[in-house]
């Protein structure tokens, strides 16, 4: 038994990404009630849907839970800079017939407060993990109070270092081929970030508590990779991305079982910060990487008209279709499935 099953007191060393947009309570459940442990992202939740959210998880399995939160610095928007983003999509506003949303759109995504603070307290989940660092410390303290571990994302050791000397239980060492956002909170420089099984040994090296790594891996091989690197376990986000219980959109999906999933790229033209995904129109025509882009979240309102109108003509030319690297290990298959076939390598029911 790894130090991560005896520390959260799981079946399995696999733990299953938060994926915001494209997962709820659902894929969270199977997972735990398969022995990993299951991740509901709360950014983008009220305290009243993040409750609903964990009653139903509940009813699902008594399994441990981890609940993911965002700890980003809010940033005030400049008008300025909200109406130079915009003006980059008023062409396409033009072409597909939608109005231009005000520049001084509000951003969809909070950072960890003291609202979400009292929601742990109340709901007292086995895990709770960050993305960008930590909260401020007398929240974190209050996250530590109600009995929760404590975990975090760290994208270089100079950050895993950080971490864990503000207490964490373990480190999530996130790797460049990761989908979705970057983890990096103490240099926005992305030529600093690398590979998985470059950034594990050393960050295992670094640091005296558990390691969890992610970013490309997919299947059993890479699990058991990661093992003898010195990992106590992995943190598995688009191979589940198929699965039944996701609530991946058919563009995402369509995308995914593409030629177009093999071309991924770390971007910063949808929210502001760097993230990856698949290339689509709006990245190859504003990006990859856009000096314009607002700070994260304040970039995401100008593209989101286009977004919905372009999805509702059956396009993701404007959707952020996050994915990792390795997309070998997309399966169309219950995520209990491709739990179990994380750590046996046995075939899931998409495979017999």
């Amino acid at each position: 038994m790894s130090s991560l099953t005896t520390l959260f007191n799981i079946q399995h060393p696999v733990i299953q990404a938060p994926m915001a947009g494209v997962q709820g309570w659902e894929l969270a459940a199977a997972v735990s009630e398969a022995g990993g442990l299951g991740s509901i992202p709360c950014a983008m939740l009220s305290p009243d849907d993040l409750r609903q959210a964990v009653r139903n998880f509940r009813e699902q399995t008594s399994n441990p839970l981890n609940l993911n939160f965002f700890s980003h610095q809010q940033h005030i928007a400049d008008p300025a800079k909200q109406q130079t983003w915009l003006e980059r999509f008023l062409p396409y506003y033009e072409e597909l017939g939608v109005e231009p949303p005000p520049s001084s759109a509000a951003p969809g995504r909070q950072p960890f407060n003291q609202a979400m603070a009292d929601i742990v307290t109340e709901l007292k989940p086995d895990v709770v993990s960050f993305h960008f660092g930590l909260p401020d410390a007398h929240l974190l303290q209050q996250v530590r109070d109600a009995g929760a571990r404590v975990i975090s994302s760290a994208t270089t050791t100079e950050e895993a270092c950080w971490l864990e000397q503000q207490g964490v239980d373990a480190i999530i060492a996130q790797g460049v081929e990761a989908g979705g956002h970057r983890g990096m909170f103490l240099s926005e420089d992305i030529t600093r970030q690398i590979g998985t099984f470059a950034l594990l040994p050393q960050v295992v090296a670094a640091v005296k508590v558990p390691v969890i790594a992610a970013g490309g891996i997919a299947d059993a091989t890479g699990v058991q990779a990661a093992l003898v690197l010195g990992a106590a376990g992995v943190q598995v986000g688009t191979a589940y991305l198929l699965c039944h219980e996701a609530n991946t959109s058919s563009i995402h999906r369509a995308a995914l079982q593409s030629e177009a999933a093999h071309h991924t790229v770390l971007t910063n033209v949808f929210s502001g910060r760097p993230a990856r995904g698949i290339v689509n129109r709006m990245i190859r025509e504003l990006g990859p990487i856009s000096p314009f882009a607002p700070p994260f979240p304040l970039a995401t309102a100008a593209s989101a008209p286009l977004r919905s109108k372009s999805e509702n003509m059956g396009s993701g030319d404007f959707t952020p279709l996050w994915a990792g690297q390795n997309i070998s290990g997309c399966r169309i298959c219950p995520a209990a499935d491709l739990t179990r076939h994380l750590v046996s390598g046995r075939p899931t029911t998409s495979e017999k």
